[in-house]
């Protein structure tokens, strides 16, 4: 008798473990980026890829996400040496202004950061971002305009292989990782990188809301 009532007993509780409702996985979790405001600040010579996936994964978590450059009409992408896809310029820098986002993404491409580094209007708007602790994620070459912006000392950063000693020589602390987070600011090395890098940057930007 007592045998027929620890069976039953240890059924009941089995099949209250099985029909237990398992919570989802984090990984799984979509953030709800609405309201959020990203400046995407480009100028020509972008790698398209590293502009296009970024930005299209903020506007599916909600974000709003406002193309700025230095270039009044459309910037130019590349794939790699070739030129691609023109974009339509959504604000003119002249006439941003960073207190107006709440977070920045910087694509890369060689010719891209370079000149933006080189843009005193540009390097400010960074600055600013940085100062204020804005989330700022940058891929491949577009860590380069932080260090003309006074941002990367003391950070752990990585980036196209050939910023490190660049990015070291400004006080940062260069690792090879496909993503790196490091306070309010968040790397990658290629576009291949991309996936990671788009995770990374969702999650660090979902806490600005």
């Amino acid at each position: 008798m007592l045998q027929k009532i620890i069976f039953a007993v240890l059924f009941i509780l089995n099949g209250c473990q099985s029909t237990h409702k398992i919570s989802p996985d984090i990984d799984n979790f979509k953030p709800d980026l609405r309201g959020l405001r990203v400046a995407l600040l480009v100028t020509d010579g972008f790698e398209q890829v590293e502009l296009s996936e970024p930005r299209k994964a903020l506007e599916r978590a909600g974000a709003k996400v406002t193309l700025i450059s230095p270039k009044a009409h459309k910037v130019q992408g590349y794939k790699h040496d070739k030129a691609a896809k023109a974009f339509k310029v959504d604000l003119p820098l002249h006439k941003a202004k960073a207190e107006n986002f709440d977070a920045l993404l910087l694509p890369g491409g060689v010719k891209n950061p370079d000149q933006l580094r080189m843009i005193p209007e540009a390097v400010e708007f960074i600055r600013i971002m940085g100062r204020d602790q804005k989330p700022i994620a940058a891929i491949c070459h577009g860590p380069w305009p932080l260090i003309n912006a006074g941002l990367v000392k003391g950070h752990k950063l990585t980036s196209w292989p050939s910023l490190e000693i660049d990015l070291k020589n400004a006080g940062a602390t260069w690792v090879n990782e496909e993503v790196v987070i490091s306070d309010n600011i968040i790397t990658s090395r290629k576009p291949q990188d991309i996936p990671a890098f788009n995770k990374a940057m969702i999650k660090v930007f979902s806490q600005r809301r």
